[in-house]
């Protein structure tokens, strides 16, 4: 079977994002056939469609370039007030139009994983409204298993590792099904 290589993103520009960090270890924990691109959000500029009328900006065109050579994408979201928060958002916003050659934005009909934790309640409300928002681009949302980290912070050790071993063993199998959905959808296409 080929490689699945997924575009990753954390929708935290903290130093110490425990989003970032979860994307790190999964990163650590790909099966073989699979690679991984972090993406850090910050070089994006708050989209302005008066700006890229003036010329697509560097940090969006790579943005898309990279998002564009993979196959699948994964998406760490905090919670922020109930929802995602707005540097990733703005992300979304970038990626959900067409790329400087006119070709298709790199979102259309992707696949896509959703994992991430917050409080409480391990930030359901969050992906739950970022299933809403990606559903512009007709996203192939993975439905399960499943991914929120309540307490989140709880998880990690001073060093940002993941270091609960049930959070691990459920991430790996967040891959391996976005892995085998990935392909599923490739044969269908």
């Amino acid at each position: 079977m080929e490689t699945v290589h997924v575009f990753a993103m954390a929708g935290s520009l903290r130093k110490r994002s425990y989003n970032r960090a979860l994307l790190c270890a999964a990163s650590e924990m790909l099966p073989d056939d699979m690679t991984m691109d972090i993406f850090d959000l910050a070089p994006l500029p708050l989209f302005n469609v008066d700006l890229e009328a003036q010329g697509v900006p560097e940090s969006v065109q790579d943005f898309h370039e990279r998002m564009d050579a993979a196959d699948a994408l994964l998406i760490a979201t905090p919670e922020y007030n109930w929802s995602v928060p707005g540097v990733l958002k703005n992300a979304i916003d970038w990626a959900s139009r067409p790329m400087v050659d006119g070709r298709p934005s790199p979102l259309d009909s992707a696949p896509l994983a959703i994992i991430g934790g917050a409080g409480r309640l391990g930030g359901v409300r969050a992906q739950d409204h970022l299933r809403q928002i990606v559903l512009h681009n007709d996203m192939r949302v993975l439905n399960k298993p499943h991914y929120m980290l309540p307490s989140i912070w709880n998880h990690f050790d001073d060093d940002l590792n993941l270091v609960d071993e049930d959070a691990r063993v459920r991430l790996a199998q967040v891959l391996i099904a976005l892995r085998d959905w990935t392909r599923q959808l490739q044969h269908f296409a």
